[in-house]
């Protein structure tokens, strides 16, 4: 018998990525540059499940809007897994929820990624449509009624898909609950509806385990940059009680790491965007204290760790990043230009001026570099009023990083204005319209990310949950890798025009998938 409300999201963020957060990027390709047998085996292969079709382990979203239905007396709720829809509905189920992330492929990574292969669908836009199919046809079968939430939410208002009953922006604790009551009782829905921001002490913790032991400890960020979809006033830390009966949930169902949910892990405990170092301390030492083997975190922020360098330091000694790096957090580094950061992101470099941005960046890695972090740094290029000096800035940034040896990523991203910022109204950003200096920026980045790349994978699969894919992955890294650097020399010397030419590969053919197997099977041999 089906749930009365299941829970879902497609392949691409409904998966653990064997074991690596950071594989999960490789969705954002072209499908047809990425063999389904690979997405299917190593990158967004599909999670473990009962016969019900519910995850074992699930994604934290999907964990917290099940927890807001259940402490609100709706109890007969199912997290499942996409792959599983046709198991676990049936003419019992009144409500599916879906939470995007990415579905028509304008998630700023996915964006530029599309765009510099020669365009087409990605794999993140590909698994929603298939996902959508099937709950299409599902729907005709039974007339469950379907919400749609999320991140990404804003993307399905540009292209609404007719299976799509309500599309839910905000968050889920305070509204949602209403609205799939009067789903379930037979009420008319509306097309569209805003969730309050409940109190903290409104947000219930998840009851079933998260994938990858995820647990959120602030939600929102107060520093208010103009692309970015959260306002400054939704920043909340969460209490340090329910982190911890979070943390033991999932190690009674058998993780052994951590990964604390946040915009920046700096913000904890914090009021007007000082480190509170007491409460981030207490933090990971009450997190490590439960037994847990590792602590992660994805969001960390340049000024924060430059205010308080003995913050970082502590939280790396608590979490031994000496022996297991936190790998690649992101953050913002946005643009090299004083008067860009001046004008879209005046509160990013706080409690610093915007023309103190790249020593802000620059000692800030430093300080992550010794205490074992490798920072994974995403610029926003392509401002309607950018011009190639401050794109040259930009570049003499990174080029600063490079020179000092400093070991971080950067990804220079196409800024793309959300639906929910206060950049929605700009255009998005075109291959011809990019300036001239983004290439340049590109090549420059890419090349130094390569290399930064070479030396981190080898640490970054040994978290892998089968030694065959880990092998598999760094074999197919290095030869990807011996050819990749002249694709971005091509891009940077054309302007960008040479994206053009990929548009007409094609390795999800016959041909593709045999050379796939053929490099999936002198992997496991050369490792066996």
């Amino acid at each position: 018998m089906g749930s009365t409300v299941v829970l879902t999201s497609d392949r691409g963020s409904f998966t653990s990525y064997s074991g690596v957060s950071t594989m999960g990027y490789v969705a954002c390709m072209p499908a047809r540059l990425v063999p389904r047998v690979l997405m299917n085996s190593i990158f967004t292969p599909p999670e473990e499940t009962n016969r019900k079709g519910e995850a074992y382990f699930a994604p934290y979203a999907l964990r917290k809007v099940e927890a807001s239905l259940v402490a609100s007396g709706i109890t007969d709720v199912s997290v499942v897994s996409p792959d599983m829809l046709e198991r676990a509905i049936d003419e019992d189920t009144k409500v599916v929820g879906i939470s995007v992330h990415d579905p028509l492929g304008l998630a700023p990574v996915t964006f530029k990624l599309t765009m510099i292969f020669g365009g087409g669908p990605s794999w993140t836009e590909k698994f929603f449509q298939e996902m959508g199919n099937r709950i299409a046809k599902l729907k005709k079968k039974y007339g469950f009624k379907v919400f749609a939430g999320g991140p990404a939410a804003w993307q399905l208002s540009l292209e609404r898909p007719n299976w799509v009953d309500t599309i839910f922006s905000g968050e889920a604790e305070l509204d949602l609950p209403d609205l799939v009551r009067k789903a379930i009782n037979g009420d008319q829905m509306p097309r569209d509806s805003v969730g309050r921001m409940p109190k903290v002490e409104e947000i219930p913790t998840i009851i079933k385990p998260s994938r990858f032991g995820e647990v959120q400890v602030t939600r929102g960020c107060p520093r208010g940059c103009q692309f970015c979809s959260i306002t400054p006033e939704t920043f909340r830390s969460i209490p340090l009680s329910d982190i911890i009966k979070e943390v033991n949930l999932n190690q009674n169902a058998g993780q052994n790491s951590v990964e604390l949910l946040t915009d920046d892990i700096l913000l904890y405990g914090s009021k007007r965007l000082g480190v509170n170092h007491e409460a981030i301390v207490d933090l990971f030492t009450d997190v490590k204290k439960q037994g847990v083997d590792l602590i992660y975190f994805p969001h960390i922020s340049s000024p924060g760790v430059l205010s308080s360098p003995k913050t970082v330091e502590e939280i790396s000694h608590i979490s031994e990043y000496d022996k297991y790096r936190a790998e690649a957090p992101v953050v913002g580094l946005e643009s090299g230009s004083e008067r860009i950061i001046s004008k879209y992101m005046r509160g990013k470099p706080f409690p610093w001026k915007p023309s103190d941005w790249k020593n802000v960046i620059l000692e800030s890695t430093q300080i992550m570099n010794d205490a074992y972090i490798t920072p994974c740094y995403t610029m926003t290029i392509g401002y309607e009023d950018e011009t190639e000096e401050d794109l040259q800035e930009s570049i003499d940034l990174v080029q600063n990083i490079i020179d000092e040896k400093l070991r971080a990523w950067v990804f220079p991203l196409p800024v793309i204005p959300m639906g929910t910022s206060r950049i929605r109204n700009n255009p998005f950003p075109i291959l011809e319209k990019l300036p001239k200096g983004y290439w340049d920026l590109l090549y420059t980045s890419w090349k130094y990310d390569l290399q930064i790349t070479r030396i981190m994978m080898p640490e970054m699969t040994k978290k892998m949950q089968s030694r065959t894919v880990e092998i598999i992955t760094n074999t197919m890294t290095d030869k990807i890798f011996s050819h990749i650097e002249n694709v971005f020399l091509e891009l940077k010397e054309t302007k960008g025009m040479k994206a053009r030419d990929f548009s007409r590969i094609d390795l999800n053919n016959v041909m593709g998938i045999f050379r796939s197997i053929y490099w999936i099977g002198r992997a496991s041999m050369s490792g066996a």
